[in-house]
């Protein structure tokens, strides 16, 4: 079988938000390789600097703390899932990002436990969106119309039920910002 991918996304900056102990591996190594094969450059940002540890093990390097990113700097926000997320639902930095971007009119996304950050950030209030099972009450509290499908896309934001969709995920959120890119006028 041969693999090919369109590099329609180089020069794109894209965040995605951990936990720094406890992310689900899946979520985000799966959706990162397709964002940067697609050629975005991923930024991984985390409560704090050093190496941060999956669920299943995996580990990444974040060098860049969420309180100090900026949405206006990325195509897209990424909020990644797992049990270490929980800890972050109401954190402000994380809260404040999420609605910088959605504000901005930039690609938000989250999966698995992760929506209840922009759950809790206001972001899904009269959207469609999806997330783990034990969140969507949590979504539906918010004013979003939860449907506990594996994966929904509303305009700007993505959201995804969890590992098993962390392929759709990644193409989807990947998609979204060619989509977004295209439809902004060029200003010069």
């Amino acid at each position: 079988m041969i693999y090919w991918c369109v590099r329609d996304l180089d020069g794109v900056r894209v965040a995605m938000v951990v936990a720094f102990e406890g992310f689900r591996d899946e979520e985000l190594f799966l959706p990162r390789g397709i964002l940067e094969r697609r050629g975005a450059s991923v930024t991984v940002l985390s409560d704090r600097t050093g190496t941060a540890v999956g669920r299943l093990g995996g580990t990444c390097e974040v060098r860049d703390l969420i309180g100090t990113a900026r949405a206006a700097d990325y195509a897209a926000v990424v909020f990644v899932g797992g049990p270490g997320i929980r800890a972050y639902a109401l954190r402000p930095d994380c809260l404040a990002l999420a609605r910088e971007a959605a504000d901005g009119a930039k690609i938000v996304a989250a999966i698995c436990a992760a929506g209840a950050i922009l759950a809790h950030a206001g972001v899904l209030r009269g959207r469609r969106a999806t997330c783990y099972p034990t969140e969507g009450e949590v979504l539906r509290k918010a004013g979003a119309s939860y449907t506990g499908q594996a994966l929904e896309v509303d305009k700007n934001v993505i959201t995804a039920d969890g590992p098993q969709a962390s392929s759709r995920f990644g193409a989807a959120v990947a998609d979204a910002v060619v989509r977004h890119r295209r439809s902004v006028p060029v200003r010069g």
